[in-house]
């Protein structure tokens, strides 16, 4: 079985306050050498790794040149010098699971994103449509599924805004659709319209649909139906969805959803120079055709390798949905959900998973793989310990996304297997979709087991940060937050919520920095601040360590360097 060795710790407790690790190791660059420092860091709490901090850093040709007592020595001859006043400095965050173009698509949309009730969401979708007369589809995103019961949304409350023309809403959760009756009617689905494999459709008692899509199956019958967006449209996107990354501080990222010729918008934001976050792509497995993928997959990864930039660009990994979600009860569960006898909708079969991931593993390809239930994690792991004994040892580095339940039994197998748990942490808390759609459904038991994140960092498992974006906010301090609290906006539950899987503040940076290098193979240049590291940096006005956790809300990096150079 793959373990971890090799891998840098990630679960040290405590930062080092002296600089005294960084300060005794070799530095490349001193006053005698006459090096002339791009810049010099100084002036506050230079966050190095796990356990090491020091006090000052010196960036020469966009790499970490010295740190502490020789990068002081360093300051007078530098290009710049940057006083954090005592700031922090740390290394540029990565996002170990995130929907770029996605999030980017989301501007240009009705702004349905964060509205409080029903009510709001159709006066915005009404305001777009007036101000887009000459738009054949209305198409947006994401609303919260949790402002109607059990996040069933009704056609007619979109027909009020837009009764002529086809309105398509995507839910936050990215696996549900709301429509209004003019798109049902343009995907041809009606009473007679049978439930597709892998998919809902929401009804009504007399069995027309309702207006609510759930799964893939039944979202591509519209969604098939809408028009494709223009290539110039989705290269906007990603360069949009880069501009926000890099301004809460991402530099690395791994989208956990590309499509066919979805590599083409980074390539061309590359080729331009325009590319401002290190991006590894996921090729999404389709249950219904992987054998062919296989030589597509191939095939795209040669096409991004052939651009010649791997430290910026980068395909090495097949994303897998083992399941749905909770809110809409597609989560692949061991027992029924609370009150009825569904456990839930796995999307592959688990013998035709073990046999993909088995395959595409065999290719060298990374599996990435999304499980939110426990029968879906369960699933997960028992596809990548039978690739692993089929295949010959490799650094395969495997990733199960979203952890959301996990049965006792199966938690100490992902160190066993080397797996990555990839947190998205800001969805351990109690917020209205937990409250209102989660819990209830899963039941006492099994809610108090979500997102067991000190459980497995402790167990020797690698675990990385991830955010989801656009499903959630893509700003990493955020997420830290909740992951070091447990606690919602508003500081409740006091004691916070399943408390004992919170990390400490330095496991949760370790998680979002080198657990996300590791996870995507760029730990070998990137991921923490030591010598001969790029000079991924994130800039803070504020001491993270200085803070109270809860106190993390709100804060907006003062500045993030890419390769030693300010971006965006």
């Amino acid at each position: 079985m793959d373990g971890t060795s090799g891998a840098r710790a990630g679960n040290t407790t405590k930062a080092a306050d002296t600089g005294k690790a960084a300060d005794t190791g070799k530095a490349t660059g001193t006053a005698s050498d006459k090096v002339v420092p791009d810049a010099v860091f100084l002036g506050g709490r230079v966050w190095v790794g796990p356990g090491v901090t020091t006090t000052a850093l010196a960036v020469v040709d966009g790499k970490v040149a010295a740190l502490g007592g020789p990068a002081l020595a360093l300051a007078g001859a530098a290009r710049e010098v940057v006083d954090l006043e005592g700031g922090l400095v740390a290394p540029g965050f990565g996002d170990g699971h995130c929907h770029p173009v996605f999030g980017g698509l989301e501007t240009q949309g009705p702004a349905v994103t964060g509205r409080a009730s029903v009510g709001e969401v159709v006066a915005a979708v009404r305001r777009y449509a007036l101000e887009h007369p000459d738009d054949r589809w209305i198409l947006g995103a994401s609303y919260a599924p949790a402002l109607a019961p059990g996040g069933a949304f009704d056609a007619r409350w979109l027909d009020e805004a837009v009764p002529d023309r086809p309105v398509l809403l995507r839910a936050a959760d990215y696996h549900t659709a709301w429509v209004n009756s003019a798109a049902l009617q343009a995907a041809g689905i009606d009473a007679t319209t049978p439930d597709p494999p892998l998919g809902r459709i929401d009804r009504r008692p007399d069995g027309s649909p309702l207006g609510t899509l759930r799964e893939w199956g039944a979202c591509d019958l519209v969604l098939r139906a809408a028009p494709q967006r223009p290539a110039e449209v989705l290269r906007l996107a990603l360069a949009e969805a880069c501009r926000r990354q890099n301004l809460v501080g991402v530099t690395w990222m791994q989208d956990a959803w590309v499509d066919a010729q979805g590599h083409q918008p980074y390539l061309e934001l590359l080729e331009r120079g325009a590319l401002t976050v290190r991006s590894n792509l996921g090729l999404r497995a389709d249950p219904g055709r992987w054998r062919d993928q296989v030589a597509e997959f191939a095939q795209m990864r040669a096409e991004v390798e052939a651009a010649g930039q791997p430290e910026m660009l980068t395909a090495r990994t097949v994303k897998f949905f083992a399941d749905g979600v909770i809110e809409s009860a597609t989560g692949a569960m061991l027992e029924p959900y609370a009150g009825g006898a569904d456990r839930g909708m796995a999307v592959w079969e688990p013998s035709e998973l073990a046999a993909a991931v088995a395959r595409f593993d065999a290719a060298g390809f990374q599996a990435h793989i999304h499980a939110i239930g426990d029968a879906a994690v369960r699933h997960a792991l028992d596809a990548i310990e039978a690739a692993i004994r089929s295949n010959p040892p490799w650094d395969r580095r495997p990733v199960i996304a979203h952890v959301q339940v996990v049965d006792p039994a199966d938690l100490r197998r992902f160190a066993e297997l080397g797996v990555v748990a990839n947190f998205e942490s800001y969805w351990s808390q109690c917020d209205p979709m937990q409250d209102l759609l989660t819990a209830p459904r899963l039941g006492p038991v099994r809610a108090a087991r979500q997102y067991p994140a000190a459980t497995l960092a402790r167990s020797g498992a690698v675990i990385s940060h991830g955010s989801d974006w656009p499903v959630s906010t893509n700003d990493p301090l955020e997420a830290l937050r909740v992951a070091v609290t447990r606690l919602n906006d508003q500081g409740h539950p006091a004691g916070g919520w399943t408390p004992g899987e919170r990390l400490t503040l330095e496991e949760a940076l370790t998680a979002a920095t080198w657990g996300a290098a590791y996870q995507g193979w760029a730990d070998s240049f990137r991921g923490t601040l030591d010598l001969g590291k790029v000079a991924d940096l994130v800039i803070y006005a504020e001491d993270l360590f200085a803070l109270d956790p809860q106190d993390l809300r709100g804060l907006t990096p003062r500045a993030t360097w890419l390769g030693g150079r300010p971006v965006p």
